[in-house]
């Protein structure tokens, strides 16, 4: 199926799977501009990593040595009559994945080199940044006549101080890797040879959690963005459709085993359920 997967995205998107680890490599060149196929493709490949129940984490990563994403393609156009548009992501928005909420695993962003616009709201949809030296992030969209609805004006001003956020829209200045680890948008630094290394590092450790604890927590984090402390403490898992995960833990065999594999010393025996 992965093969089958690989030859309809290609062009567009590499999968690669080892073990519980996805690496979705966006490889169209030269600098993965998002136009909508590109987006349905990071779409499907983001729905293949949700519906698999031996993946457990994804990584989003770039095939060009030039570029993370240089952001929207704009030799495409913007008109959502064209025949493009039917090929677009479905239920994922801009990018296909800035508004895919069915997907619950995490998803680590492999910053290469340079997320521009686009290429810095895809990694804002991620849950985890990592990042090289010599990558930098810019929202330039004012400069284009436009805003960075896809994600940059909503999430960036909650991931790091408003005011730094906005900063970045006015005047579309990038922010080296080191200004954004120092922010704490971006988790870790590495040099260009070490990114993927530290980011499989990353996606196998995590990928060692409880699979539905995993999913839980991204339903949860989700939920609780912006509410006040008292909404967020009363939070409970009470039949809501968004909480699904969250509530399926919670009678879980897999928190017994949890809690008996740290009581017996030992690795758990995980089983998504």
């Amino acid at each position: 199926m992965l093969d089958d997967l690989n030859r309809e995205l290609a062009g567009y998107v590499l999968l690669i799977r080892k073990g519980v680890v996805l690496e979705i490599r966006m490889v169209k060149p030269p600098v993965n501009a998002i136009c909508r196929r590109l987006g349905r493709a990071l779409e499907r490949a983001a729905l293949y990593l949700q519906a698999d129940p031996e993946l457990r984490v994804g990584i989003l990563s770039s095939g060009s040595d030039r570029a993370f994403s240089a952001g929207m393609d704009f030799n495409e156009g913007t008109d959502p009559a064209g025949a493009e548009a039917k090929q677009g992501a479905v239920e994922g928005g801009f990018g296909g994945i800035t508004t895919l909420w069915s997907l619950k695993k995490p998803l680590i962003a492999a910053i290469n080199g340079p997320a521009v616009g686009g290429g810095l709201e895809l990694a804002l949809a991620c849950d985890l940044l990592v990042m090289a030296n010599e990558a930098f992030l810019q929202l330039p969209e004012l400069e284009r006549g436009l805003l960075p609805d896809g994600g940059g004006l909503q999430r960036l001003p909650r991931r790091i101080p408003y005011h730094v956020a906005t900063a970045m829209i006015w005047t579309g200045e990038p922010m080296s890797a080191s200004d954004a680890h120092r922010w704490g948008l971006v988790w870790r630094v590495s040099d260009r040879a070490g990114l993927m290394p530290l980011a499989w590092e990353l996606a196998e450790r995590i990928g060692r959690s409880a699979p539905l604890a995993q999913q839980a927590l991204k339903e949860t984090l989700r939920a609780v963005d912006a509410l006040p402390d008292r909404e967020a403490m009363a939070l409970r898992a009470d039949g809501r459709d968004e909480l699904a995960n969250y509530a399926a833990m919670l009678r879980s065999g897999d928190m017994i085993e949890g809690q008996r594999a740290f009581l017996e010393k030992r690795m758990p025996r995980w089983r998504g359920c």
